[in-house]
């Protein structure tokens, strides 16, 4: 059975079998993903990943608790087994169970921006021409570049959606990413160089120049890190590059705003609704409309329609990132956040694009601000403790600041501090908002995440280094 074959009436009796022994909430999601993955390394191109992967899940909840099962076969007979499986947790006199609201006639969820050029409708060949490519470019950019990692994905995830409240809907959402990182090698120096391109978009973001132009920009990086020397240590102001640098507030700040780890107390910003937790010219919002962006979808994996969910506005705290268990549980509207990673996981509060607002300055006029400190232009993974907002991050690319100019390239960095306490240090931000793609990865799922951030400064963090 396919997706589009799954009818009302059939849907409708799968969702009050889960609920025939008592619960408050049932719902049935479906996946249908197609996709390639294509990889380089040592100058070779190989189809690290693809095909297709269909399923479905049933999952059902009471009070605080979550019953789920799935399935890879879309059938009658394992969607009624599922069906059982969820509702005979809850054993015990049949019940009336929740008000069942009767499904309407299915919705498309509106697309986020339009597919110029369907990713499956290109030749493979094509694909890994860009790979070649790729690796031709990072090559020739420097004699120092010693290995070339290229990836291509793309993915079309078709989605449906019902629930006892009533929802039916799809999403089709078709995602294409483009990844290289660059080993560069001088003597016994070895410095690593990375850069990405990810959209919620068709083949029409990536060409031979636009793979080209991203090895080179990821072996410059590279390249340049080998000049680099220790980095120094102690408190200092840092600036933040646009776009990557987007990395510490979705790790050391958004996570404690999905709603999971304020209902389970384990978040710094518990209770702090209306609190100043940054300064007065900082709004941070997470917006999963973006147009074509790689985090973006019509609606989340509970049905609920993405939305720009205002966070911080002006230095308060103003909300949470919230999936439909636990907005029901503080009787707030879903603010579509809830996201998983297929249909063999239950969802829960995601970041979609987590961003900080531009302002009014320029990148150069931040930098000439600052008469000694820190650029951080690319972060590295980190470790944060959302509890307290503690957090450690690596740097990947920085460089120092002298007198106002970017000089010296750095290695070695790392950036200490807490995300409230960053938060209200910053006091410059640019205009030139960038955002970049990435993973992210929480309790052993993984989805898609945009980062959007203009570069900014913050009067004074600790960094970590070994000069």
């Amino acid at each position: 059975m396919q997706l589009d074959d799954l009818s009302n009436e059939l849907l409708d009796a799968i969702i009050r079998r889960a609920l025939r022994h008592g619960g408050d909430f049932a719902e049935v999601f479906v996946e249908d993903r197609r996709s390639l993955g294509l990889s380089l390394e040592d100058r070779r191109v190989e189809r690290a990943a693809g095909g297709r992967e269909a399923g479905f899940g049933v999952r059902l909840t009471s009070g605080d608790r979550t019953y789920y099962s799935y399935s890879d076969d879309i059938s009658e007979d394992d969607l009624e087994r599922a069906a059982d499986a969820v509702a005979a947790a809850l054993r015990g006199e049949t019940g009336d169970g929740a008000v069942v609201v009767e499904l309407g006639a299915v919705r498309a969820a509106r697309a986020t921006a339009p597919i110029a050029v369907a990713p499956e409708s290109v030749a493979t060949e094509l694909k890994a021409g860009l790979l070649r490519a790729a690796d031709e470019a990072a090559r020739d950019a420097d004699p120092a570049v010693s290995q070339v990692i290229a990836g291509y994905l793309e993915s079309r995830q078709r989605v449906l959606v019902a629930n006892s409240l009533g929802a039916h809907v799809t999403d089709d959402r078709t995602r294409l990413r483009f990844t290289v990182q660059v080993v560069a090698r001088r003597d016994d120096v070895i410095q690593t160089g990375y850069e990405s391109l990810g959209k919620s978009l068709g083949f029409e973001i990536v060409d031979e120049q636009v793979a080209r132009g991203i090895a080179a920009a990821a072996a410059g990086k590279a390249v340049t890190m080998l000049d680099a020397r220790p980095a120094p240590t102690g408190p200092m102001a840092v600036v933040m590059g646009n776009g990557f640098g987007g990395t510490l507030f979705h790790e050391a700040c958004g996570h404690g705003l999905e709603a999971d780890g304020i209902a389970k107390g384990s978040s710094i910003y518990e209770g702090k609704i209306d609190a100043v937790v940054a300064a007065p010219i900082v709004s941070a919002y997470d917006d999963g409309t973006i147009a074509g962006e790689w985090g973006s979808a019509g609606v989340d994996d509970e049905g609920a329609a993405t939305q720009k969910t205002v966070v911080i506005d002006e230095g308060r705290l103003r909300g949470f990132l919230y999936d439909g268990l636990r907005a029901r549980a503080d009787g707030v509207a879903q603010t579509g956040n809830g996201r998983r990673q297929s249909f063999r996981h239950v969802p829960i509060p995601r970041m979609t694009t987590t961003c900080i607002a531009p302002g009014q300055a320029s990148a150069d006029d931040i930098i000439a601000a600052t008469e000694r400190g820190f650029y951080a232009k690319t972060l590295a993974g980190g470790q944060v403790e959302p509890a307290s907002g503690n957090f450690v991050f690596g740097v990947a690319e920085g460089y120092l600041i002298e007198h106002g100019r970017v000089t010296t390239p750095l290695r070695g960095a790392t950036l200490v501090g807490n995300g409230i306490d960053i938060l209200k240090s910053i006091d410059m931000i640019g205009a030139d908002f960038e955002v970049k793609s990435g993973i992210c990865g929480k309790d052993g799922q993984s989805v898609p995440v945009g980062t959007g951030q203009a570069t900014l400064r913050i009067a004074a963090m600790t960094v970590g280094g070994t000069g």
